[in-house]
């Protein structure tokens, strides 16, 4: 577990948008692992507070049980350790005045219902209107507005602690504080969340429901791809699936991930002999439906939210894609959901 509080020779003033040059911001917590790890390495992968990249940018110094270390530093559980960071400084600067389908909110936590075709964070090709500019900037105007928490210590990665790819659908969540993205991304490090998504696919899968287990790495011969792999090989996967109609050669499925790997969904109904309509990595083009988008979307999220005692289930309705093509398919005796 982590905590991060902020330092500094003054406080940021209300009205400034970027915190001044002296203003410090620390990562400290205790080392959860099993396993011997580097300490750049543990924020980065394990906690995914920040990227190693950002760690280089921001690092001003590093401890581990009180003693000044480099960030190659070899940690072990039970390692206290501190990190003095650099306010990011370019936070205020990507902030954007999107569109978002909110379905909760509160001074902790948002809740999204992100559209299909937004991509989750800036990247290559992608550094204007993704979801994580949306956030910086609905944010942003909380502050201005007096709306948000007073002074709080911002989030790495605009808050996001989960992702889904540009052209799936459905519900995600981000935090509004350090604190409280160190809360839900714990849960999502220990699997303690639990995610529901539907999938138009092609075929019809071999049982009424079932549980795919296999390792997954990216594929040799397509390095935007992923593939099943032998075990040991890249990381183990683990989806549950129920099938809830079919049509022909058509399925409307369940899926329920037990981890979280990129096109872990997408992988799946391919390995099971019923990709994803609509998919255009793991999926031919469907003759009946051949300007089809990518037919997977995120309908259910539960997991605990900071200030409460229970577990919180955030859902969203099925988009009319999916509607659409389960009226064209007439599905005999489906309760839509």
């Amino acid at each position: 577990m982590a905590t991060i509080s902020k330092t500094g020779a003054h406080r940021r003033k209300p009205e400034a948008d970027q915190p001044g040059k002296n203003d410090m911001e620390t990562l400290e917590g205790t080392v959860e692992s099993k396993d011997s790890i580097r300490l750049d390495r543990y924020i980065a992968e394990i906690l995914k507070t920040l990227t190693r990249s950002q760690l280089k940018t921001r690092l001003a110094g590093a401890m581990v049980n009180g003693r000044e270390v480099k960030l190659s530093r070899l940690v072990h559980g039970g390692d206290r350790f501190a990190l003095r960071l650099e306010a990011e400084e370019s936070r205020a600067a990507t902030a954007e005045d999107l569109e978002l389908s909110v379905i909760y909110e509160d001074d902790s936590v948002i809740v999204v219902d992100k559209a299909q075709g937004m991509v989750t964070h800036p990247a290559h090709g992608n550094w204007q209107g993704t979801m994580a500019n949306g956030l910086l900037g609905r944010f942003s105007a909380s502050r201005h507005s007096g709306q948000g928490a007073e002074d709080p210590v911002a989030p790495a990665r605009a808050g996001i602690v989960h992702r889904l790819d540009k052209d799936t659908s459905g519900v995600i969540i981000a935090a509004k504080n350090a604190v409280a993205q160190e809360f839900l991304a714990a849960q999502f490090r220990e699997r303690s969340t639990s995610k529901l998504y539907y999938a138009m696919v092609k075929g019809r899968p071999p049982a009424p429901s079932g549980r795919l287990d296999s390792w997954q790495a990216r594929d040799p011969a397509n390095r935007k791809r992923f593939a099943p792999s032998e075990e040991g090989k890249g990381k183990r996967a683990v989806t549950d699936w129920k099938l809830l109609g079919a049509s022909g050669d058509y399925a409307f499925l369940a899926l329920k991930p037990r981890t979280g790997r990129t096109h872990q969904l997408r992988v799946h109904c391919r390995q099971l002999g019923c990709p994803i309509i609509g998919d255009p990595i793991y999926a031919k083009k469907d003759a009946r439906f051949p300007d089809a988008t990518l037919m997977l979307h995120a309908a259910e999220l539960r997991i605990m939210i900071p200030g409460e005692t229970e577990i919180h289930c955030f859902s969203t309705p099925l988009p009319e894609r999916f509607r659409l093509m389960l009226a064209a398919l007439a599905f005999p005796g489906l309760h839509l959901p």
